[in-house]
């Protein structure tokens, strides 16, 4: 079977992490993803001579074809325009505006292609109050909320670990794009799409909403490795001999086979503990009875204890633990590649799978503009 994208061709001029990952996953689904980028490179790009910071450039932009223009000319215009004429989608991130102020907005590629979808995303969208201010992951997590829900009550806020708002924007762009494909192959009509980081983020504070309004208005503290809407209880990180363990019960029976494996089999019918209102109203007993057991013993150790009493838990892993990730590789979700300049890379598979059509093989990222000749020439742009 052919991939989903096989025959789609897609103009990705967009940077850094958000719109990149949405068209990594779009070649990653057989799309043919031509990546424009100014003279001199992508932010992202740039950022290769600090440290390893050149990983995340190879781990988003593999499988894409390099071509540099400068649309401050009119000759890069005039190329991007010839690679329009036969494309399916373009993807940018630019500010609101740029690509208006370039010459080369909505209105016009459209005109120029009717069957074109044209694809954005920013931190706070194109209409609204907000649509002027610079956004980054970082800022948009504490705008958007993420930042006032993480950490601990007694401390400052801090962000996510993960470069979350970017990630969560470029998913939720990739679903904007194909939702556009969708609707263009029924009744004939391509869109324009948008998605706001901004817009993105806000489900995922779900739980420290249902605390909002359960609580008529009053901001929720920082629930630390607590559950964000203090709903359930067993669910904390806890010590162990050589590290930490996540545990979560949720319901009777992973309460009861915890208690067991803890030789407390006496606590599951205690009244303090006996049902979640209960276990809720005296957490901090309960993660000072797991915490004396926890510390005792291994992770490695309760991990395949617990596993097989069918408790949810995992060992908190380190990056090199997760890279390396038996269960990841076998499935083929991360794979290794010789990349020529950064040498044996771990880059991740889409995660989308379709029963029946093979993963396409991930070419490494390209060097910049190596493609520019070719890819123009093929497009009558000499």
């Amino acid at each position: 079977m052919s991939s989903p994208f096989q025959g789609l061709k897609v103009i990705d001029l967009s940077q850094i992490y958000n719109g990149p990952y949405a068209t990594y996953l779009m070649a990653l689904g057989g799309a043919e993803v031509i990546k424009i980028e100014p003279p001199g490179g992508e932010p992202l790009r740039k950022r290769g001579v600090v440290g390893g910071a050149a990983l995340p450039f190879a781990m988003l932009n593999g499988g894409k074809a390099s071509v540099v223009l400068d649309l401050k000319t009119e000759d890069g215009k005039a190329a991007l325009i010839d690679l329009i004429r036969t494309a399916d989608v373009i993807v940018e991130n630019f500010a609101p505006g740029v690509m208006d102020r370039l010459g080369v907005g909505w209105e016009l590629l459209h005109a120029v292609n009717p069957k074109l979808i044209y694809a954005s995303s920013s931190g706070y969208g194109r209409d609204g109050p907000y649509a002027a201010f610079p956004a980054m992951d970082l800022t948009i997590q504490a705008m958007g909320g993420v930042m006032h829900t993480t950490g601990f009550a007694d401390r400052p806020p801090v962000k996510a670990g993960p470069a979350m708002a970017d990630f969560f924007a470029g998913i939720h762009l990739y679903g904007a794009i194909a939702t556009a494909l969708y609707h263009r192959e029924h009744t004939g009509v391509a869109r324009r799409v948008e998605v706001s980081m901004q817009d993105a983020v806000y489900a995922s504070l779900s739980s420290s909403l249902g605390m909002y309004w359960s609580t008529k208005g009053e901001s929720p503290a920082r629930t630390g490795n607590r559950h964000g809407g203090l709903a359930e209880s067993p669910y904390n990180v806890y010590p162990t001999s050589d590290g930490f363990i996540a545990i979560i019960c949720v319901g009777e029976a992973h309460w009861r086979s915890l208690c067991g494996l803890m030789d407390q089999t006496a606590l599951a019918d205690d009244p303090r503990f006996s049902s979640l209102k209960a276990r809720v109203d005296h957490m901090d007993e309960i993660d000072e009875t797991v915490s004396a057991w926890t510390i005792r013993h291994s992770k490695a150790e309760l991990f395949e204890r617990m596993m097989a009493a069918k408790v949810p838990c995992a060992p908190v892993r380190t990056l090199d633990e997760v890279m390396h990730d038996p269960n990841m590789h076998a499935r083929g979700s991360l794979v290794w590649q010789e990349h020529p300049d950064l040498g044996r890379i771990v880059v991740q598979q889409t995660p989308f799978r379709f029963e029946g059509v093979e993963p396409v093989g991930i070419t490494p990222s390209r060097p910049l503009g190596s493609d520019t000749q070719a890819v123009l020439a093929k497009h009558g742009h000499v």
